[in-house]
């Protein structure tokens, strides 16, 4: 379940079609890390499926500060690229694209047909994709000496900690990921440990 410090999203690529009067529609998800990626992969599909009548897309990146683009690809305006954020966002995704290629069959559908179409087709795909909770974490990188090492560990061992790097010499110096929600209390920790004789750089 999605907490201040986690987020659903696709675990993997994920594709569903759909016809309906001999039109086509082809949804694919993607997870993505930003509107970057996002771009790359809708251009990759325009160039890959140049015949297709249309590509419309939603996506939606960013964590903390949400960034979103939806398109109808010249679908009439409101009945596919709208539809398919609809569908992202109640399913509250983030950092997901979602294309959905549609091949003309020479019925036109008309305005409710083509979002329920547009709708169906990404809420299906979703349906059968692997969707993921995933931790929204910080990097914190220290130092301290050696002699608090094993009490270091313990905490960090309790916790469950992801360590990245460990260096020792006179210092310990370590690098590790640790979720949000637990940041604040293990820097407590740190300062405490050391009696305030630490300094942490913090990633998020």
């Amino acid at each position: 379940m999605e907490t201040a410090d986690s987020y659903r999203t696709l675990g993997s690529a994920g594709t569903h079609e759909i016809k309906i009067k001999a039109s086509r529609f082809i949804a694919r998800g993607f997870p993505v890390a930003d509107a970057d990626e996002a771009t790359a992969l809708l251009e990759n599909i325009r160039k890959r499926e140049y015949s297709a009548t249309h590509h419309c897309f939603a996506w939606v990146t960013g964590l903390e500060s949400e960034i979103f683009k939806y398109s109808d690809d010249g679908e009439p305006s409101g009945t596919a690229g709208r539809p398919i954020y609809q569908v992202l966002i109640g399913r509250k995704l983030k950092n997901t694209l979602i294309v959905v290629t549609r091949y003309y069959g020479g019925t036109k559908l008309g305005t409710g047909g083509l979002i329920r179409a547009y709708s169906r087709a990404a809420s299906e795909m979703l349906d059968k994709a692997d969707i993921v909770e995933k931790l929204i974490c910080d990097r914190l990188e220290f130092s301290l000496p050696f002699a608090l090492y094993d009490r270091l560990m313990r905490i960090i061992n309790t916790d469950k900690l992801e360590i990245v790097e460990q260096d020792f010499s006179d210092l310990v110096k370590m690098v590790i990921n640790i979720r949000k929600s637990k940041t604040d209390k293990f820097m407590a920790q740190l300062i405490e440990l050391t009696g305030g004789k630490i300094a942490i750089i913090r990633e998020g």
